[in-house]
């Protein structure tokens, strides 16, 4: 059976097509600016976003924060800061922390003269083999000696805030080892042997070490060439001895011309120049030397001098990035790869510089990293 369909004129059907098609076009044209709208409100909120994350991370990294997972609700801040605070007050109220404390501070009292002499103005490393000496004579001396003195300190300070001294004669027996293993030592034993002696004696191996043979000779050559109480610490043997360490500069045709110089050099500024008389420090010596164009005629000299006034810069930048290093390589980082690594560490020891950057530099240079799903 056929089914009856009426048969609609040509001009109705006409007029239905067109306003299908404007019906279809307002309908795309809709779909298309909402699209628009959609993509646009994407785009603000994900670049909204990331601006944020990156003050967050301006923030932490200003800061010196390793970022970590934990639970940051306000009843488990509260509880753990509560319990952070009672566990560090049960610590601190024992012998060991008031022996290590008053350990650590004669310690650190007799080094800090040294490390003075070397992170400041070049005058001062002209005295930093006299300081060197005088801590390796006092650590060896509170080794030996400064026993009983330390111990009667940080007895008066326990009686003081009330905190318990143990028997001497007594076993020790730690805290984190179980009771049931016995004990090796008594506790005069452990602290004046595994504690005094131990600390000392790493910190007499660690100026030892980093004072080597190299590295005083390159300081002794440095104090040579000071010009202070009229170069009286001037000594032409110990200045070659420190061009001796870079052969690229001073080949063994300069040394000859160094050593001819020095002799004419110390006679000129000492005996005749009388502008060289009351000089305080390299830094006054280099501009006095540019400026009677003396540095032309003792070029290998004035290339030590410079070489002096950089050394106490490079050796402060080269601690404060190891100690920066030390700070950031911690255990959340431990395993991080080289990239990661060096993207925590470079913003936070140039944090001047990169405050300066603005997130705008932030977002394109991370578009051009990259390529992203939604376009910033």
């Amino acid at each position: 059976m056929k089914r009856y369909f009426p048969q609609l004129p040509k001009s109705s059907l006409a007029s239905h097509n067109q306003s299908n098609q404007e019906e279809n076009a307002n309908q795309s044209e809709v779909a298309l600016h909402s699209s628009q709208m959609t993509s646009y409100q994407v785009k603000h909120k994900y670049t909204f976003l990331l601006t944020s994350s990156i003050d967050v991370v301006r923030l932490l990294i200003n800061q010196g924060i390793t970022f970590g997972g934990h639970d940051e609700s306000e009843s488990s801040l509260d509880n753990d800061e509560r319990a952070k605070a009672m566990g560090y007050l049960r610590t601190c109220q024992t012998f060991k922390v008031a022996f290590m404390l008053h350990l650590m501070r004669d310690v650190l009292e007799i080094t800090d003269e040294l490390s003075k002499s070397l992170q400041k103005k070049e005058h001062d490393i002209a005295n930093a083999m006299l300081f060197l000496e005088k801590a390796k004579t006092m650590l060896q001396k509170l080794r030996d000696n400064g026993w009983e003195s330390l111990i009667d300190k940080v007895s008066a300070f326990c009686t003081m805030y009330d905190i318990l001294i143990p028997n001497f004669d007594e076993p020790y027996v730690d805290s984190g080892r179980s009771r049931c293993r016995p004990a090796y030592c008594n506790v005069l034993h452990h602290y004046r042997v595994k504690v005094l002696y131990k600390i000392v004696d790493w910190q007499l191996q660690e100026l030892k070490g980093r004072f080597d043979k190299m590295t005083i000779d390159l300081l002794h050559g440095v104090s040579c060439l000071n010009p202070i109480n009229s170069f009286s610490s001037f000594d032409i043997r110990k200045i070659m001895r420190m061009a001796e360490l870079y052969p690229d500069d001073f080949h063994e045709y300069n040394m000859n011309a160094l050593e001819n110089q020095l002799a004419t050099y110390i006679i000129d500024v000492r005996d005749i120049d009388q502008r060289f008389s009351n000089l305080s420090g390299l830094s006054d010596l280099s501009r006095k030397l540019v400026q009677t164009k003396k540095h032309l005629n003792y070029s290998l000299v004035f290339l030590l001098v410079k070489l002096g006034l950089l050394l106490p810069v490079v050796t402060a930048s080269i601690e404060r990035d190891f100690s920066a290093m030390r700070f950031i390589k911690n255990g959340m980082l431990d395993r991080s790869n080289d990239e990661l690594f060096s993207g925590c560490f470079v913003p936070y020891v140039e944090r001047e510089v990169f405050n300066t950057i603005s997130n705008d530099v932030i977002i394109k240079t991370i578009k051009e990293i990259k390529s992203r799903r939604v376009e910033l």
